[in-house]
């Protein structure tokens, strides 16, 4: 069940993003920006944080010329936008572990926020640590199935070096160890792979269901705040998701 609840978070996202493209556009371009100044230069063949990031934005749908203007911005000196990277851990409703992971110019401000859509929707933000020792960080890149062989695309991609290989629904999940992630992309990637998803992402350990219908629609909304915040990246939680 745990491959199809990933599957389901996927399908989610991705209905979000055609969506709200604008949103999404802005969180990844804030992330290529950081990408730039943290990784010390705006060419993805010398800084690998950025390489990783525009692959994350294609995934995404960003257009290339988005991605050339963003890298082009961050790397002016003109442009002054400081972002830190925060993590956030707690539970929502039932216990399920949340792990919010964000890039902000205002930390009391997201702050605030993070904590008040904990409360509204009967979670609680705990302490550094709280939920994320039930999580690993694995590369997990998603192929959609169409017309492709599974044995060849399991035979590509541990060639390339995944760590693992699992057929979901109508997609092929390939998971790396975090290290091996942009090599095992990039060598795909030159097999003519295409991805829906393919990022460093927080797995769980095991997922948990919701049978309450009231804790369901709160988790529901809890997501959503969170996914809708612009200073919020990434959300990683261990909700088993019902079938679609």
């Amino acid at each position: 069940m745990s491959g199809h609840s990933k599957w389901n978070n996927i399908k989610r996202k991705k209905e979000k993003t055609d969506g709200q493209k604008a949103k999404i556009f802005t969180k990844m371009g804030r992330e290529i920006a950081v990408a730039v100044k943290e990784g010390g230069s705006a060419d993805p063949a010398s800084n690998s944080k950025l390489k990783d990031a525009i692959a994350k934005a294609k995934a995404n749908n960003v257009p290339n010329d988005n991605i050339d203007r963003i890298i082009k911005k961050a790397a002016g000196e003109g442009n002054a936008d400081n972002y830190e990277a925060l993590q956030y851990e707690g539970y929502g409703p039932c216990g399920i572990a949340v792990i919010v992971e964000t890039l902000t110019d205002n930390r009391n401000r997201t702050a605030a926020d993070i904590r008040h859509y904990f409360d509204k929707f009967g979670g609680n933000l705990g302490q550094t640590g709280c939920v994320s020792f039930m999580f690993n960080k694995k590369g997990v890149l998603v192929i959609e199935a169409e017309d492709r062989n599974e044995d060849q695309v399991m035979e590509d991609a541990l060639e390339a070096g995944a760590a693992d290989f699992a057929a979901d629904e109508d997609v092929f999940e390939i998971t790396t160890e975090p290290d091996d992630f942009s090599a095992v992309r990039d060598e795909l990637e030159a097999k003519g792979y295409t991805f829906v998803s393919a990022e460093v992402e927080m797995v769980p350990d095991v997922y948990t269901a919701i049978t309450d219908e009231d804790a369901l629609i709160k988790m529901e909304k809890l997501l959503d705040a969170l996914e809708d915040n612009d200073d919020v990246q990434n959300v990683w939680h261990n909700w088993e998701r019902p079938e679609e």
